[in-house]
């Protein structure tokens, strides 16, 4: 029947979508450049697959759903998502995910999954499934995705070297202009995946089957030379981009998880499968690697002595004598892109996450809630670091995210989902080898390979879309090579039994069918107007969002409220909007328009009155939430300068927010700054010198505290009554001359003061 094609080839070319446009999707304008793009298209076309499939089964008066061997385990993992969900601190970021992210909500996950069924059920379907050869199925997205990876590797190559596309296309500029000083692609390419980290996980996934193709379309010949294909050029030029890009990219943990594939690779092919070796096969793809290798080097100090670049300024002839000396540079930061170590801050973050399962050991903190709690058990450590008022909103480790967010269950549940599938593909490969079926081996063992490169830098990092995609579909495609997908076995079965066994070409649909049919174009059009809708109110936050950073809040207000008009039931966008109007509120009271007072304290009054209610809202909705509160104590603190009955509103939030967040070294800070403004002076003492002692690098925690310490020396009239704390109002001035800044003019000219004393 033409309405199942024209299904099967929505789908079909939705599916290519996924795999060809969600790795290269960006947009200029969103609150996020990269991933709330590539998440919102994938949840476009999950919605038209959805449609095109339930239309197609209401045609057919059936919905079959195809079983395959991860079932158990999905819906297991699945079950433990919605729990957690249930028993979230936040179920609203449980269910959409992190703003400007999304991805690893449930709503995500429910979509991953939904694809994976999606694919099998309607590809493979025997009946009338799009491809019927297997084989060709998963070789036909295995291409697609090594195509789309050549267009992502050469988009971001140039920008290694000061070219970037990306600035092309936003700025109208062929350069790095466009990104800010630390987040600099000749420092560590991104390309349109948006971080380092996840370009090179996302090549790590597409080298080993780019490989395995090369491989397969490259042999040696002694009497031909080469015996190489148009398709073996391709391969071997893709291979070369991917691994050129990866290594660009510095990412240690893409690296490991590539160097811990290819090992998989080899030993698989050579001492499992016992093949024998053919020296020149292997040999020549080798040494173009280890030659590309040398030339860019690696991120790992013990092998850059043997990088080009070592080695020539190794060779290289001493300057000469008369030769000017240069001046010394700046010392080199001991992070990637600078300040603390990654990898140090990464095991506090660890700490962190372990410390949130044990205090939330069953059903964890909630979906996606990772950023409050790691407030919440943050490590005190964390303080000293370069990074130490860093928002993090996942663990850095896919594994321990869960850990601390869906617990013991959620926890389980995944690496069920993900043991299960090794060992049942693991299984059949030996399988396989005794039975000397050689078919699609080499393949099969690739994306075994790409799906333990997930693994690895999901270990030090986390996922992000098209990386989840992947880790649902790669089993997909290995159950089809291994001829694991029985079809003639459902999962679940919904059959009109009154449908009769007319053939489907010669019967017509019926009237309840087209208003079947119609209704779900109808509630897809919604969704997808929905989605429309709130990718647009993302845009006009974004707008007010920068607007508001640069002190602009009057023009900022009208798209503060466009984004609340259009998506109401977004928090963030009221938390930001609620903040705008304090600071809008506070800016019109200190204007000194003697001729408009009386209008501009009247739209203050509104404004301020606005602000409140909508904390008042959040806070009440959202009581985990500590960015809220966070924004609940900028609002109070910016109207109390011009009313400061709000002042003891402000102490009151930031208390509660000390109690979300009790090792975090800023907050203690402004607990123990709003303390003594409310005449807590003892208190605030007490507060500030617990902030130091977890930050003892904290400037304005040192000068505060040295500054109450002097108001607890002198009288009213100045009047030193207590020397001891008039000496320790000295030792901090002298503490933050010595030990973090001795050009620190405030804190000479408080150190004269307080010694004259």
């Amino acid at each position: 029947m033409k309405l199942i094609n024209l299904c099967n080839k929505v789908i079909e070319f939705s599916f290519y979508a996924i795999f060809l446009l969600i790795p290269l999707a960006i947009w200029a304008n969103t609150s996020e450049l990269f991933e709330f793009n590539k998440m919102w298209l994938a949840f476009g076309l999950g919605i038209i697959i959805a449609v095109s499939w339930i239309i197609k089964s209401i045609v057919k008066k059936e919905l079959r759903i195809q079983k395959t061997p991860l079932d158990i385990p999905i819906l297991l993992f699945l079950a433990s998502q919605f729990l957690s969900t249930i028993f979230s601190w936040d179920r609203h970021i449980s269910f959409w995910g992190y703003y400007s992210r999304f991805n690893g909500g449930l709503l995500s996950i429910i979509l991953y999954i939904f694809l994976y069924y999606a694919f099998v059920t309607n590809f493979l379907n025997k009946d009338d499934g799009i491809f019927k050869s297997p084989l060709g199925v998963v070789k036909r997205f295995l291409n697609l995705s090594i195509i789309t990876g050549v267009i992502v590797s050469l988009w971001g190559l140039p920008s290694h070297f000061g070219y970037d596309p990306t600035c092309l296309v936003f700025r109208g500029n062929l350069d790095v202009s466009c990104w800010a000083a630390d987040f600099q692609p000749r420092v560590r390419i991104f390309s349109t995946l948006g971080q380092p980290d996840w370009l090179a996980a996302y090549l790590s996934i597409l080298l080993p089957v780019s490989i395995a193709f090369l491989l397969e379309n490259f042999k040696f010949d002694p009497k031909r030379i080469f015996k190489i294909n148009r398709l073996g050029i391709f391969y071997s030029i893709s291979s070369i981009l991917f691994y050129t890009d990866l290594l660009y990219a510095r990412s240690r943990s893409a690296i490991l998880a590539t160097g811990i594939a290819f090992i998989f690779l080899l030993f698989a092919y050579f001492y499992i499968k016992k093949v024998k070796f053919k020296v020149l096969n292997f040999t020549i793809p080798v040494v173009i690697f280890l030659l590309i290798t040398f030339m860019v080097g690696l991120p790992f100090t013990i092998f850059n002595k043997f990088s080009y670049q070592e080695v020539k300024s190794r060779l290289s002839p001493p300057p000469s004598k008369t030769q000017v000396k240069a001046e010394k540079p700046a010392p080199a930061h001991t992070g990637e892109l600078g300040g603390t170590d990654s990898g140090k801050i990464r095991l506090l973050v660890w700490r962190g996450a372990i410390e949130a399962f044990r205090n939330n050991p069953l059903f964890g903190t909630g979906v996606e809630t990772f950023a409050f709690a790691y407030y919440r058990y943050k490590i005190p450590a964390h303080n000293l670091t370069s990074e130490w008022n860093f928002l993090y909103n996942k663990a850095h480790n896919e594994f321990l995210n869960y850990l601390a967010t869906t617990g013991t269950f959620g926890i389980t549940t995944y690496l069920l989902m993900i043991g299960w599938f090794l060992y049942l593909s693991l299984k059949k490969i030996l399988t396989l080898i005794r039975k000397k079926e050689q078919e699609n081996f080499f393949l099969i063992l690739s994306l075994l390979a790409s799906y333990i490169t997930i693994l690895i830098t999901n270990f030090f990092g986390f996922s992000v879309v098209i990386v989840n995609i992947y880790l649902f579909m790669i089993p997909i495609f290995v159950f089809v090579l291994e001829n694991m997908i029985n079809q003639e076995k459902q999962l679940f079965v919904f059959k009109d039994k009154t449908s009769g066994s007319e053939p489907l070409a010669n019967s017509r649909l019926s009237p309840f069918q087209w208003m079947g049919a119609i209704i779900t174009v109808v509630v897809g059009f919604y969704f997808l107007f929905t989605l429309i809708s709130y990718w647009n109110a993302d845009k006009a936050y974004a707008y007010g969002y920068n607007l508001d950073r640069v002190g602009l809040y009057q023009d900022a207000y009208a798209y503060l409220h466009k984004a609340v008009l259009k998506r109401g039931d977004e928090p963030v966008f009221r938390d930001e909007m609620a903040i705008n109007d304090a600071a809008l509120a506070s800016q019109l009271l200190s204007q000194k328009d003697v001729q408009n007072a009386s209008t501009a304290a009247q739209t203050a009054s509104t404004l301020s009155k606005e602000a409140i209610s909508t904390s008042n809202d959040l806070v009440s909705s959202y009581p985990n939430n500590f960015v809220f509160w966070k924004t609940r104590i900028r609002i109070f603190y910016t109207l109390s300068q011009a009313d400061p009955r709000l002042l003891p509103l402000a102490l009151e939030a930031v208390r509660k927010a000390a109690e979300l967040s009790p090792s975090d070294a800023s907050i203690i800070y402004n607990l123990g700054v709003i303390e003594g403004q409310n005449g807590n002076v003892d208190k605030a003492i007490e507060v500030l010198e617990r902030a130091v002692k977890l930050k003892m690098d904290y400037h304005d925690a040192h000068y505060a505290l040295g500054l109450f310490y002097n108001q607890k020396a002198v009288d009213k009239s100045g009047n030193v009554i207590s020397r001891e704390f008039l000496n320790k109002a000295i030792r901090q001035m002298k503490y933050i001359l010595t030990y973090i800044n001795s050009s620190d003019t405030r804190a000479k000219e408080a150190l004269k003061t307080f010694e004259k004393k």
